[in-house]
């Protein structure tokens, strides 16, 4: 009897380390998703905070140059098309419009020397500039979670879990190449 006890206890322990590793390896999934949805939240709330930014900024500009219309309509509908963007590619194309309308604003605003001199202008200027380098940061560290997510659940035998389980990839937060060299001027 004693024979026929140690194979099923070995057995058992077996199966119950197959039951401890599922679980951890579940749980591991679970937390590395969490990570990336937060750290997409840290984006949303800086490209938000840029979002508010634009209206002022705006506004001071037509204080100054009241006859380039066309910009600002430009600049407002970029705005909203990325506030309404759905889904990573989406948003970040979006988000590429907007960045090339305040490439177009910042030049238009370097023909007017009292606005480029206006204390108001320039300090939004420092805020998108500091809005900007917090979107780069959010945007690495989202991509470095999505990266760390997506390599777990490709990776064996952690696949298995994440296929049982229906985990799928999580896209990057991509912008355009020259988008990002080309940040916005917005030093005077």
């Amino acid at each position: 009897m004693e024979k026929f006890l140690q194979p099923v206890w070995i057995i058992v322990g077996f199966i119950v380390l197959a039951v401890l590793w599922v679980i951890a390896t579940y749980n591991r999934l679970i937390i590395l998703r969490n990570r990336v949805k937060e750290a997409f939240s840290d984006i949303d709330v800086q490209l938000k905070r840029r979002y508010d930014l634009i209206p002022n900024l705006i506004e001071t500009v037509k204080g100054y140059a009241a006859h380039e219309k066309g910009v600002f309509e430009k600049v407002t509908e970029a705005r909203t098309k990325a506030m309404g963007a759905q889904g990573n590619a989406d948003r970040a194309q979006a988000e590429n419009m907007l960045t090339g309308a305040l490439k177009t604003l910042f030049a238009v605003s370097e023909n007017y020397p009292d606005l480029k001199a206006s204390a108001n202008f320039l300090e939004l200027q420092r805020e998108l500039r500091d809005t900007e380098d917090k979107i780069q940061a959010a945007r690495r560290f989202h991509n470095t979670n999505v990266m760390g997510f997506n390599t777990k659940i490709e990776s064996f035998p952690s696949n298995i879990i994440a296929g049982m389980f229906g985990f799928k990839k999580e896209e990057f937060f991509e912008l355009d190449e020259s988008a990002q060299r080309e940040t916005p001027k917005v030093a005077f």
